[in-house]
């Protein structure tokens, strides 16, 4: 299981990992904490250095109720950093952590090698058909509703079911369109409760059967510190309990904000493969 990023074949058939940069002034975690040059090029030398495959960018906080931020904000927030990573870190694969066509495609033609989609389309009509123009890998991720409201009354007759036909249907339409690599991310924490993120986790290896790649993203999330009643900053070793999880239901890249702990899960697992 391979992805092309920029003329380099990845294999994902072994997990990688993929290391979080918020640029945003009020993520969930670390929101405001890289706000000059020193800061996000030490912050990412330090993801690379511990085994990140993927610098995941993301300038709009998408954590719930985030506050709504302009195109035009976004883009002066997060091409800057993509053409300095780009320029310092010549051999980068980042990934573009927006919903919107015209920052993906500015963000590629910098230097990105992939984009992340939160809204999985459904938030920009046209980001299907920039991705095909593109080629690059694109990630889709589920979401109920938007950032403002997802988490309002999240209801499902079944998660898994309704995910797992949402999952057919973009891929068939990103098939349409010549995309070929597509990964799935089920979206932990977007329009789902505790109930439904922990069915998801445990019903993980399901989503094998849309033969594409399986992204998550677990780090540090309420999910797990609500449950043990906890901070987001005490939530580590519950992330890596999480992550464990779902790299032996099949995971194939760790979307975290811990990379060396992330990529020592990773090798665990691996010895009992």
């Amino acid at each position: 299981m391979t992805i092309n990023c920029k003329g380099n074949l990845i294999d994902l058939s072994h997990p990688k990992v993929m290391g979080i940069l918020n640029i945003t002034p009020d993520s969930f975690y670390d929101g405001g904490a890289y706000k000059n040059e020193t800061a996000i090029l030490d912050q990412v030398k330090k993801m690379l250095s511990e085994g990140a495959t993927f610098i995941d960018v993301g300038a709009y906080s998408s954590r719930p109720g985030a506050a709504h931020v302009s195109e035009e904000e976004e883009l002066k927030r997060i091409l800057p950093v993509i053409r300095l990573l780009v320029q310092k870190f010549p051999n980068i694969l980042i990934s573009v952590d927006t919903f919107r066509s015209k920052i993906a495609q500015e963000c590629v033609l910098a230097g990105a090698a992939m984009i992340n989609d939160i809204s999985g389309g459904s938030m920009d009509p046209k980001m299907f058909q920039t991705v095909a123009n593109l080629q690059v890998p694109y990630i889709v991720m589920h979401m109920l509703g938007t950032p403002q409201n997802m988490q309002k009354n999240p209801v499902y007759e079944s998660v898994t079911h309704e995910l797992i036909s949402f999952f057919a249907d973009k891929i068939h339409q990103l098939h349409v369109l010549k995309v070929n690599d597509v990964l799935i991310d089920v979206g932990f924490g977007f329009g789902k409760t505790l109930a439904h993120n922990f069915e998801l986790l445990k019903n993980l290896a399901l989503f094998k059967n849309l033969e594409a790649p399986i992204l998550i993203g677990v780090s540090r999330k309420s999910m797990l510190y609500r449950t043990l009643d906890i901070s987001a900053q005490e939530a580590l070793n519950a992330t890596t309990s999480a992550n464990t999880i779902a790299l032996l239901n099949g995971a194939n890249i760790l979307r975290v904000h811990d990379v060396k702990e992330a990529v020592e899960a990773v090798k665990i697992v691996a010895q009992i493969r």
